[in-house]
């Protein structure tokens, strides 16, 4: 019998690249299960409800924190998203990996209520590339990129609490270092 998989929980600050390495990993190895969180916010032009998000109005996300339903949940920009608990333990059960991909509260978060989950930290090659990657969007105010640098640097401070950091040169080399960690082959 081979060992359950663990959680594995991809976090790190804004800008380092968290969802292009998830979407380049789903693409080579489509059996790993990528947890869909639940938001309050309305769904973008395209988006799918359970394909990118579980969409709920207030009540039903209030409700869902209050039967202890969400694994973790966190309030960004007005909205708020949360990881249903059930299914990513049923795909668990299943034998099947799972991955999360959170921000650093989030992680906070599963790290206290699952206390064997894997945390992987996903860090820039240095500060001014992430600056560089912030700034280079160019879809932001100046205000808001300067809010977004001020978190990053919290959330880059907060590496030591994680099991794993892994430094997002290329994002071929980060997702074969993520599948070896979540011992996928």
């Amino acid at each position: 019998m081979s060992e359950r998989p663990r959680l594995t929980v991809l976090s790190g600050p804004s800008g380092v690249g968290k969802s292009t390495v998830v979407a380049h990993l789903r693409k080579v190895h489509p059996e790993i299960w990528l947890s869909v969180s639940a938001t309050t916010r309305r769904p973008r032009p395209g988006e799918r409800h359970g394909v990118q998000y579980f969409f709920v109005d207030d009540e039903e996300f209030d409700k869902l924190v209050a039967n202890g339903e969400l694994l973790e949940w966190a309030e960004f920009a007005g909205n708020r998203y949360g990881t249903p608990r059930r299914a990513v333990l049923e795909r668990l059960e299943a034998g099947e990996p799972v991955l999360l991909e959170i921000d650093l509260q989030g992680a906070r978060l599963v790290r206290e209520s699952m206390p064997e989950a894997q945390l992987v930290f996903l860090a820039p090659p240095g500060w001014e590339e992430l600056v560089r990657r912030l700034t280079g969007r160019g879809t932001e105010s100046p205000e808001v990129i300067e809010r977004r640098l001020a978190a990053a640097r919290v959330e880059l401070a907060a590496e030591s609490e994680f099991d794993v950091t892994l430094v997002n040169t290329s994002v071929e080399d980060v997702s074969h270092e993520l599948l070896a960690l979540m011992k996928v082959s």
